[in-house]
């Protein structure tokens, strides 16, 4: 468990209480990383209850909401987890809960507060990806572009997950507006780094 978790769950109840709900939000977080995600929202449930105004409960329960598919709850506890912390660190969660409910405003929203938050490199990437699928939901291809092509034109020489993640949602963007040469270029790119990244390898030779 974290440090400053740890201290926050410390700050109620007993030494003995807080014990337990330090083990509890552990058994949580074991069963979210093994995608065990009803388990996890079992323990969450009651802990949410019991002490709402710990953030890192908030924020594992929200992402645990997210996994299932479950948006407004996941919004409910994320929110509420932005609000207790000033955190920007989920909004491209949060805005991918609003882009699948069909709330595009909201989205252009939470990318524009993450922007002006200066949010590390990361958390940025997966925003700029959650706002390039809700302009290509909407058909503005080209503007899903033109926010994702920055990333592919910086010379990298170890590249990450968050470029290759990029990489390989531009790809998608131009073969579905039409330019097959780029598409193919960028997934050959997303192969040569990482040949066993999502179906890569195949819409590459699908495209030969």
């Amino acid at each position: 468990m974290p440090s400053d978790v740890a201290t926050e769950i410390r700050t109620f109840g007993t030494a003995r209480q807080a014990a337990a709900l330090e083990a509890r939000l552990a058994d949580a977080a074991r069963a979210y990383e093994r995608d065990r995600y009803p388990e996890a929202l079992s323990i969450l449930r009651d802990m949410a209850r019991t002490v709402p105004g710990v953030a890192a409960v908030r924020e594992l329960y929200g992402l645990t909401f997210y996994r299932l598919g479950r948006w407004k709850e996941a919004l409910r506890e994320l929110n509420a987890f932005a609000e207790l912390t000033s955190s920007v660190d989920q909004n491209p969660v949060l805005a991918d809960c609003e882009r699948a409910l069909g709330r595009h405003g909201r989205v252009e929203q939470l990318w524009a507060d993450l922007r002006r938050a200066g949010a590390g490199s990361d958390v940025l990437a997966e925003g700029r990806l959650v706002m390039a699928g809700s302009f290509a939901d909407r058909g503005r291809l080209a503007d899903a572009i033109s926010l994702l092509e920055p990333a592919v034109q910086r010379q990298v020489r170890k590249p990450l997950d968050r470029h290759l993640r990029q990489w390989y949602a531009l790809a998608d963007l131009y073969e579905r507006s039409g330019d097959l040469p780029r598409a193919r270029e960028l997934f050959r790119k997303v192969v040569d780094a990482d040949a066993e990244l999502s179906d890569a390898l195949e819409r590459l030779a699908n495209l030969r």
